[in-house]
């Protein structure tokens, strides 16, 4: 239980977004569609690759007993050209010309390289002596007919696509994306590029947390900048019909002009919790309704983006486990009060492989430009004892690691 009265714990939360996630449905995509999208099944080879054992240079196939000493003469029968193989055997004495992916005649065990032979009009001198065979390509040495080559669940990057294609497939099973509706909040909010009047700021949030959602591999859609009023919430809660997952920005907290989660309400979404014990993020609230939800994230710029690593990338199928460390302590932090605490910080690779964390001084929320850096959040559990340099602690990686 949360030690904050009318608060719940992280865990709490997590659970309660795990309960209600929706769950995207599948399709199947052409290749060249493919990057980005996650899998909805695994990759599983239908060919062996490669199929036979194939030369890995331009020469000739021969038997390894016949070149077992240098200067030895061999009568050339044909050719075997890539995607032509020879359909004869090689005897002994006899050599068949061939190519880099050309397949091994029968009867031959070893190739004679190009620069190693000389031509001698429908025979060939093999200059060098060998003792085990050479050149060749083991069949499957790559991948053989029904291996797992691709988890479920894997986002597909560039380097999956050659291997699902010389695996045989011209189309994958992805998941459907989830259509993400991100809603900023606030009279005073404008577009980049606008002249600021007094009191005014830029409207930031929703680029950063668009390209996190994509990568997570949803859709983000921009619903627009509603202002402080219920009508105005609800024109852009109502402006998209196909939304799964809504995203308000601001307008979270119990003041005047706070409106978010009771033009929600309005529109028939059932509250799932209002606060978390957690900094930064306390105001972070979850509704549902019957087909979408609503996590409603703080307006302070770290505050959002911290809870959209927390939250929402949970809430999208992203798993913490696959995102937390550990690392060595560069400095100390304070005792932790009775919020769950994630600290900005930033985790570094050491040169003997080891992770380091160094965790930024000023964690104030409205602060963007430490994420330029920041690429970890230190986790601190409720009521921590202060943590001294050197010692490991736990962090959730939100980025590349760093080079110390």
């Amino acid at each position: 239980m949360s030690t904050v009265t009318g608060l719940i714990s992280v865990a709490e939360a997590l659970a309660k977004i795990e309960a209600h996630r929706p769950i995207p449905g599948t399709e199947r995509v052409a290749l060249e569609n493919a990057l980005g999208r996650h899998l909805a099944a695994p990759v599983i080879a239908q060919r062996t690759h490669p199929p036979d054992a194939m030369s890995a240079m331009d020469g000739y196939a021969v038997r390894l007993d016949d070149v077992r000493e240098a200067d030895i003469r061999l009568r050339v029968i044909g050719e075997a050209p890539a995607g032509r193989p020879f359909t004869g055997t090689v005897e002994a004495g006899q050599a068949v010309c061939i190519f880099t992916g050309s397949v091994i005649p029968d009867g031959a065990n070893h190739v004679v390289i190009q620069e190693n032979a000389t031509r001698e009009g429908d025979h060939i001198v093999s200059h060098q002596a060998y003792h085990e065979p050479s050149h060749i390509r083991a069949a499957g040495i790559d991948f053989r007919e029904g291996d797992v080559l691709i988890s479920a669940d894997e986002r597909i990057r560039s380097v999956h696509l050659s291997v699902i294609a010389a695996s045989n497939h011209a189309s994958v099973a992805v998941r459907q994306q989830l259509n993400v509706g991100l809603i900023s909040n606030g009279d005073e909010l404008r577009p980049p590029g606008s002249e600021l009047g007094p009191g005014e700021i830029i409207n930031s949030n929703p680029y950063t947390l668009g390209a996190l959602i994509k990568e997570w591999g949803a859709n983000p859609i921009h619903l627009g900048i509603a202002g402080d009023r219920i009508d105005d919430i609800i024109a852009c809660i109502e402006s998209h019909p196909d939304i799964d997952v809504f995203v308000p920005i601001g307008g979270a907290s119990v003041g005047d002009h706070d409106h978010m989660q009771s033009a929600f309400a309005n529109r028939q979404f059932n509250p799932v919790f209002s606060k978390i014990a957690v900094r930064p993020g306390k105001p972070t609230w979850f509704s549902k309704a019957e087909n979408a939800v609503v996590l409603g994230l703080p307006g302070n710029p770290a505050s959002a983006l911290v809870c959209a690593h927390l939250f929402l990338a949970p809430l999208l199928g992203i798993s913490w486990q696959e995102r937390l460390s550990s690392g060595r302590m560069t400095k100390s932090v304070e005792e932790n009060g009775p919020r769950e605490h994630f600290i900005r910080s930033q985790a570094q690779l050491t040169t003997d492989g080891r992770i380091e964390i160094v965790p930024y001084h000023n964690q104030d929320s409205s602060l963007l430009h430490p994420f330029l850096s920041c690429n970890a959040l230190l986790r601190r559990q409720t009521g921590a004892p202060a943590l001294e340099a050197g010692t490991q602690a736990e962090v959730l990686l939100i980025g590349p690691l760093a080079t110390a």
